[in-house]
């Protein structure tokens, strides 16, 4: 008999909560002027986690994940966290016109 359990892919995207004092995404703002952009306002800077999990089906694997967002990888008191379902294939993966852009500094 086989294993009945399957793997489900998940991201989730952890971020200050509305009014909650965002200093790294201030920063960010404020550079932009430096770098002839001046259409992008209310930057904010959060994480992501992606993780793959094993469960017998996507909302077993869900419920994992939820609660793993909300006791693990965020601060419920100044963070918000979205849960985002993603395909077999890693997230990491460059899209070919980044990776056709040269980065400045060989970095």
């Amino acid at each position: 008999m086989s294993d009945p359990s399957r793997s489900f892919r998940f991201a989730v995207n952890v971020t200050p909560k509305p009014g909650i004092l965002d200093p790294q995404g201030r920063a960010v703002e404020q550079s932009l002027p430096h770098l002839g952009i001046v259409d992008v306002h209310d930057v904010r800077v959060g994480r992501r986690v992606e993780l793959s999990v094993e469960a017998a089906d996507a909302d077993a694997a869900r419920s994992v994940v939820e609660r793993l967002a909300g006791e693990l990888l965020s601060n419920p008191l100044i963070e918000v966290f979205a849960i985002e379902p993603l395909g077999a294939a890693s997230s990491a993966v460059v899209a070919p016109a980044a990776a056709a852009r040269p980065t400045e500094g060989g970095r």
